[in-house]
């Protein structure tokens, strides 16, 4: 069944543009397309966004695997490196922390009627992402692929069977989110 979605890219296009729209949904009715509530997370003072992250990691993390146990999914990671992790993380704690949006809440901002947001996230999710392919070439001689670890899982990188990485990571989430909760953060 999935197989086949593989060859029909206009529907899975539809599918990722109604996935969105149901994310930023979800995201907006969660609480953290809002400016204060995202400036509070960056203070340390409300823990939200801590929150929701951690929930969907559990979720993703748990579904995908069972999907993929099932048959019904693939994984195909990304290569990655330690220069690529530390570049993104650059550009996107600078736009985080200058406005008080990431790219999925400031879509739902955007989505909800934020003028800042629309202003000031995309415009700068565009200017980021000029400045971004103008250095690429020097970055990618320079840093991008230093410390290279290619396309492998946290559990392929281990050498262990999936469920020996689930199992304890959705334990120290829950522990981690349970006391969030019990301390009122």
């Amino acid at each position: 069944m999935l197989s086949r979605l593989h060859t029909k890219k206009g529907l899975q296009l539809f599918l990722g543009f109604l996935m969105g729209i149901l994310f930023g949904f979800l995201l907006h009715k969660g609480g953290v397309t809002k400016y204060d509530v995202i400036i509070g997370q960056l203070l340390l003072v409300d823990f939200t966004v801590v929150k929701i992250m951690l929930s969907a990691v559990i979720v993703g993390m748990v579904g995908i695997y069972v999907f993929k146990a099932l048959g019904l999914a693939q994984l195909h990671p990304k290569p990655g490196s330690v220069g690529m992790t530390v570049i993104g993380s650059l550009f996107f704690g600078i736009g985080f922390a200058t406005l008080g949006y990431c790219p999925g809440t400031v879509a739902g901002a955007v989505g909800s009627g934020a003028m800042d947001a629309l202003a000031g996230g995309v415009v700068g999710i565009l200017i980021g992402a000029a400045i971004f392919a103008v250095l690429y070439p020097r970055l990618n001689k320079v840093i991008l692929n230093k410390g290279y670890f290619g396309e492998v899982t946290i559990p392929q990188l281990l050498k262990v069977n999936e469920w020996v990485v689930i199992i304890p990571a959705v334990i120290v989430i829950a522990v981690v989110l349970f006391w969030i909760e019990k301390t009122g953060l």
